[in-house]
């Protein structure tokens, strides 16, 4: 994968894993299987857990572990009312950003 890809891909990571949680919450793995289910989101345990102990660090997320049917015990994750707030705030700022970038490649001026 080329860099620029890599670093576009890391800035709406975050954008993509509190819209993946949106109602209903979910442990990691799962949250990888949903984004990876969307082309173009694949990624991997290593991108996700780092940045699911963040936003839970920054009140994005609620947390709690329940026993598994096989394993360890799972950390569950649901959007908190501080993470819905971020989760708004960045569809707002995607929607404005997508909106200039379509506008700017087509050659329309604004």
């Amino acid at each position: 994968m080329d860099a620029w890809v890599t670093q576009l891909r890391r800035g709406l990571i975050e954008l993509c894993v509190l819209a993946a949680l949106g109602e209903e919450e979910a442990y990691g793995y799962q949250i990888v299987e949903r984004l990876s289910a969307i082309a173009g989101l694949e990624v991997t345990e290593s991108t996700i857990y780092p940045l699911l102990a963040r936003l839970a660090r920054d009140k994005c997320l609620l947390t709690r572990t329940a026993a598994s049917p096989q394993g360890p015990a799972r950390r569950y994750y649901r959007l908190s009312e501080v993470g819905r707030r971020r989760l708004d705030e960045m569809i707002a700022h995607w929607q404005t950003i997508q909106k200039s970038v379509h506008h700017l490649v087509q050659g329309e001026s604004r």
